[in-house]
């Protein structure tokens, strides 16, 4: 028997783990709501010796390089050239065009000389190679700054991986390609998005844990 007014100790326990797993839940909602804007890292801009697009949102990517270029932060850009299906198309007797050329074009049509554009010219399967490949190309041309161009989601883990692999090549700025569709604040709205944001947070657990994943 308990007196009036009381609780049994088993309903209270009850109450409280309720209460424990609301607030979990509502954390972890918050957390989830915020997945998309923590993904987003936008550096103050400052002089630079290059731009770089790096492969993929076309053509937002290479907009926000020419608005850039025009702004008077960097002499000349450099355009990733991603791995396609040039070699296959072509043995169907198909002409490609790669990401790379369209790349080249837009800037070219923004305002940035012919001249000033630059496409690397050994093929990259994901972004780890593009880093790698501009802090070798920094080194060796005795550059200091680069400034990267991608997509909003994208760059964080560029940042991640410019501290895991430039070797102290020289000093990284990250930038988001303005009008890049990328919904931070309701990611989980379309599946595009949703998709970007698993992809960036798996990709930066491979980064945190060293590279195990390797590309195909």
């Amino acid at each position: 028997m308990t007196r009036a007014g009381t609780i049994h100790t088993p309903t209270r326990r009850v109450a409280v783990a309720a209460g424990v797993l609301l607030l979990l839940a509502a954390c972890a909602v918050a957390l989830l709501r915020d997945a998309g804007r923590w993904l987003v890292c936008e550096d103050p801009l400052a002089k630079a010796d290059v731009i770089v697009v790096l492969s993929g949102g076309l053509p937002y990517r290479a907009e926000e390089a020419a608005k850039i270029y025009r702004m008077g932060c960097a002499p000349e850009v450099w355009v990733s050239y991603p791995v396609g299906p040039g070699a296959d198309l072509a043995s169907l007797g198909i002409p490609y065009v790669g990401e790379e050329e369209y790349n080249r074009r837009i800037l070219i049509r923004e305002g940035v000389p012919e001249k000033a554009v630059r496409v690397f010219p050994d093929p990259i399967l994901n972004t780890q190679q593009e880093v790698r490949e501009v802090a070798r190309e920094l080194q060796r041309t005795g550059k200091a700054r680069v400034i990267f161009v991608t997509s909003p989601e994208h760059t964080r883990r560029v940042k991640t991986l410019w501290r895991k692999l430039a070797g102290g090549a020289g000093e990284a700025i990250v930038r988001p390609a303005a009008n890049d569709p990328f919904d931070a604040a309701h990611w989980w709205r379309t599946t595009r998005d949703a998709l970007a944001v698993v992809r960036e947070y798996l990709g930066l657990m491979n980064a945190w844990a060293g590279f195990p994943l390797r590309p195909h």
